[in-house]
């Protein structure tokens, strides 16, 4: 028997849509979300989120998981031999408003040690930008309502990161991997 603190602790049934092109990978996702507790709807207006297997061509206004297709466009996708465990986690996070990627996906590959380092902070970007406007350390303290010290320490960062020796070698390598880096959206 749930007492009221687990019923308010236990996560929320979702209604989902199911979308597979072949009827027994269907039914077996079917069977999965009836076992975690979910409810499968019939049609788009009563779910709130769709598990596509494979291929499938977005919606608006319904976040989409997809098993086996990793589409940008997608709220979430993961492997098509995911777990159920997998699969309704990832289920609640899209539903929860989250990005879901598995994580053998591009994106979420593990980051060389030298490619961390060479990460500026959205400050140290700040402080290069003023940098390249030819600003002194202290109107680039003033400009940021910063300290001073605080803005030697970016400076000193940054050229430790871009691995400049000069404000100007600085400002040129950071426009430099900006021009390179660029995401277009």
């Amino acid at each position: 028997m749930k007492t009221a603190a687990a019923a308010a602790i236990s996560p929320r049934a979702l209604r989902v849509l199911v979308y597979a092109p072949e009827e027994s990978r269907r039914a077996l996702l079917e069977g999965f979300l009836a076992r975690s507790g979910h409810e499968v709807a019939s049609a788009l207006d009563d779910a709130d989120i769709v598990l596509a297997d494979g291929e499938f061509a977005g919606i608006e206004g319904v976040p989409v998981m997809t098993l086996g297709s990793a589409q940008a466009n997608h709220a979430g996708s993961l492997d098509r031999d995911a777990t159920p465990e997998q699969i309704d986690a990832a289920l609640r996070a899209v539903a929860a408003g989250l990005v879901v990627r598995s994580a053998t996906e591009r994106g979420f590959a593990v980051m060389e040690e030298n490619a961390l380092s060479a990460l500026l902070t959205p400050r140290e970007m700040e402080v290069v930008n003023a940098m390249s406007r030819g600003l002194t350390n202290k109107m680039i303290a003033k400009r940021l309502e910063i300290s001073l010290h605080t803005v030697k320490f970016h400076v000193e960062s940054a050229f430790r990161k871009l691995g400049a020796r000069t404000r100007a070698e600085a400002v040129a390598k950071a426009l430099e991997r900006l021009r390179r880096d660029k995401i277009e959206l």
